[in-house]
Order: C-alpha cells, then sequence, then structure tokens
C-alpha cells in the first residue's frame, strides 16, 4: 500500500469538514469511513473537491441508479479496480442487477441493447477518450442531453477514481 488510510491520531476538524458532503456525521471519522476515504483524508482540500463531484454523480445524477452501477462495474472490470469492484457490486445488487448481470458486466455482453451501449460507451472512453457517432446517436435514443452528460462524467470520474485507487493501492476493507 503506496497511501495508506489517514491515521486515527491524524484527523483534525479540516480532515472531518472535508467529507461533510458525502459521509454522515457519524462516518467522518478513520473507522466509518472506509479505506478509500481515509486515504483521500491526507489531502482534505482534494478530498472536498472531489466529493463536490462525487455526491452529484452518486445521488443527484439523472441516470437511474441501475445504469450508473453498470457503468461503475465496467470501468472497475476494465481498469482492475478490486476496490471499486467490491463496493459497487453491491450498490449494483441494490439497484436490481442480478449476479449473472453482473457478471455479464465483465463479459461485456449484456442482452438489452440499451445496456449494452452503456458498455460500449465505458469501452469506447476507456480505449480512445471519444465515443463514435454511432455509439453518440444510440445513447441518444434513450438518454437526454444532460444524462449524456452524466454518463460521460461517471465514467471520466470512475477512471479517474481507479487511477488513483490502484496507485494509491487502497484495498477492500475486510468485510468487503
Amino acid at each position: 500500500m503506496r497511501l495508506p488510510p489517514l491515521p486515527a491520531e491524524e484527523w483534525d476538524d479540516r480532515t472531518r469538514e472535508a467529507f461533510r458532503s458525502l459521509l454522515p456525521r457519524d462516518r467522518r471519522n478513520p473507522e466509518g469511513a472506509g479505506t478509500a476515504m481515509a486515504t483521500l483524508a491526507r489531502h482534505p482540500d482534494l478530498a472536498a473537491a472531489y466529493l463536490g463531484l462525487g455526491v452529484h454523480l452518486g445521488f443527484r445524477s439523472t441516470l437511474s441508479p441501475r445504469m450508473r452501477e453498470l457503468v461503475i462495474l465496467r470501468v472497475a472490470h476494465r481498469r482492475r479496480s478490486t476496490y471499486v469492484w467490491a463496493h459497487h457490486a453491491h450498490s449494483a445488487a441494490a439497484a436490481g442487477l442480478t449476479d449473472p448481470e453482473i457478471e455479464a458486466i465483465r463479459a461485456g455482453h449484456l442482452p438489452d441493447p440499451r445496456e449494452q451501449a452503456l458498455i460500449t460507451a465505458v469501452d469506447e472512453l476507456d480505449g480512445n477518450s471519444d465515443l463514435t457517432d454511432h455509439t453518440w446517436a444510440t445513447l441518444g435514443e434513450f438518454l437526454d442531453e444532460q444524462q449524456r452528460m452524466d454518463l460521460i462524467f461517471t465514467i471520466g470520474c470512475f477512471m479517474m477514481l481507479t487511477v488513483a485507487y490502484n496507485t494509491f493501492g487502497v484495498e477492500p476493507e475486510p468485510d468487503m
């Protein structure tokens, strides 16, 4: 682990304040925050800035929870992020994705054409940092402009997050 979670004795008011927008009061501490947030606690200003976007994408996005979790899992798989996969496999199940569907996300082949278009969008953005005109048009058949914007930012944000977590060596909590 290159950057371990910030030890409890080093958490101060500024560190706890950085997590105010995302974490409930009882989780703004080293034990409740989890390994990823406790690692981000090493840089409270960065954590606060990032979490503003994270709150939008996680709680205010125009995408359905199912769509959001589907693309996050695809990013986690492509980027080999055990932390993001472990956390979002639970969220995906809560959003209605079944175990076979979650495994199909790994394979990159879903029977629903709309959901397959979401997988294709992740793969294209991860491979080329752009979408083909065909994929953009396909997404436009079932997502409006704001939904497509939220989709691109969700994919990009989680690509960035997986790079950070993989580089820092963030590991899932033992109970994940």
